[in-house]
């Protein structure tokens, strides 16, 4: 076919496509009608392409690459996925994949990091939410997609990859190897910080992350009743909503958890909690950084506003819009943002994020030094040993010191406490 009969065909191509939509979908006013020479330019620039580009590209990967053009223009996170990276996608919400561990996005047009998974290769190495991907094994991520990135990144467990990163407030990149592992993410873990005070870490959100929440806390209530509860979402990159909606009615009795809006009537969606709910009296402090995003930002901005729970910690991520996955005809997929979120108080949370009520910022509790600082008999060499609970009550106060955020919230749960027993008459 000649280069001037193929561009006319592209063309009328485009157009019957067009023609076979639904009526409801062409009924639209004289500013929403399909640009005639939008289209013309576009067939030109296909066939210009197609003759002078400087290595032979079939139509078929031309096309696919305005497909991936014209999502990625979009927003950062609307995408055409392949078939591959549809797979990938769906195995990451069901909870195992492999690669590094690690939630990217792009901001400002650079491949950044939202944060690291727990116990993953990204986050034993020490990544961070922020820190901005330059290279993958050598090659630069201005040139790739979001997705092409995250192919690069995943890959067969024991083999390597070079992540060279920029931090903010470093003038020099650096570039980490990273031995790639089955990523199996465990998306909830509990432990008691001390007598009655719970911790409860959400590391995403997956298909049974609400289920989990409840079994945690009944395991952390199995012995007495809770005095406070630190909900841990720092560096939790979201994932599925239906789970953030699980998580958040598991800590409220009634009223509004999250609302969304979009263009379509099917967009328009509104969660509310259930009377079914697992810790309805405890005192909660949340936990949230900047690695916070999306179904976290969720939870954390619903119990918010509905003043159940202190949030702590720093600003949020802000990814506060809504992504729709849906399979084509061809085996590919497409994640499309069909809407955004809003808080009980109708709060958007795109590009805002959730403020927290307390700002704690990252640290480690130090002793000073030459302080003033008595001895004591669990200092003394060869003393004898305490109960367990003491013992356990010494290391828990060396994993607090470590995480200063953490220590902060326990010390806030503790006051909290303190009042409420004051103001409850005696007998």
């Amino acid at each position: 076919m000649p280069v001037t009969a193929s561009k006319h065909f592209l063309v009328w191509l485009l157009l019957a496509a067009f023609l076979a939509l639904p009526v409801q979908a062409q009924a639209k006013t004289s500013a929403d009608e399909l640009p005639i020479e939008d289209i013309q330019t576009f067939a030109e620039v296909f066939e210009r392409i197609k003759r002078a580009y400087v290595e032979d590209v079939d139509d078929s990967t031309l096309l696919r690459n305005a497909m991936r053009g014209m999502l990625g223009e979009l927003d950062p996170h609307s995408a055409y996925l392949g078939q591959e990276e549809f797979d990938s996608l769906r195995e990451s919400t069901e909870g195992q994949f492999g690669g590094i561990g690690i939630e990217v996005g792009m901001e400002d047009g650079q491949l950044t990091v939202i944060s690291p998974i727990d116990d993953t290769p990204a986050a034993r190495a020490g990544l961070q939410s922020r820190d901005i991907i330059l290279r993958v094994d050598g090659t630069s991520t201005d040139s790739l997609s979001l997705q092409e990135a995250v192919t690069l990144m995943r890959g067969e467990p024991g083999t390597k990859v070079d992540i060279t990163i920029l931090r903010n407030g470093e003038s020099a990149p650096r570039t980490i190897t990273l031995t790639r592992e089955i990523i199996r993410t465990e998306s909830v873990k509990s432990e008691l910080l001390e007598p009655r005070y719970g911790y409860l870490r959400v590391s995403q959100f997956q298909n049974r992350t609400g289920d989990q929440v409840r079994e945690a806390i009944a395991r952390l209530e199995r012995d007495a009743p809770l005095n406070g509860l630190v909900l841990d979402l720092r560096n939790n990159p979201g994932g599925v909503l239906q789970a953030a909606v699980a998580v958040a009615d598991a800590f409220l009795d009634s009223g509004l958890i999250v609302y969304t809006e979009g263009r379509l009537p099917d967009s328009d969606m509104r969660f509310s909690a259930s009377r079914d709910t697992a810790a309805p009296e405890v005192p909660m402090v949340v936990l949230i950084n900047g690695g916070s995003a999306s179904a976290a930002e969720i939870v954390a901005g619903a119990l918010q506003d509905q003043r159940r729970a202190v949030v702590m910690g720093t600003d949020s991520f802000g990814k506060g819009s809504v992504q729709q996955v849906m399979p084509l005809g061809n085996g590919d997929g497409l994640k499309l943002t069909t809407a955004l979120y809003y808080t009980p108080n109708g709060r958007s949370i795109q590009a805002q994020g959730i403020e927290p009520d307390v700002e704690v910022v990252r640290g480690r509790l130090e002793v000073a030094e030459n302080s003033n600082i008595q001895l004591r008999e669990s200092d003394l060499e060869g003393h004898l040993q305490g109960n367990g609970e003491e013992r356990q009550r010494r290391e828990g106060n060396a994993r607090l010191s470590e995480d200063y955020q953490l220590g902060e919230a326990l010390n806030l749960l503790k006051a909290l406490n303190v009042l409420g027993q004051r103001a409850t008459p005696a007998g």
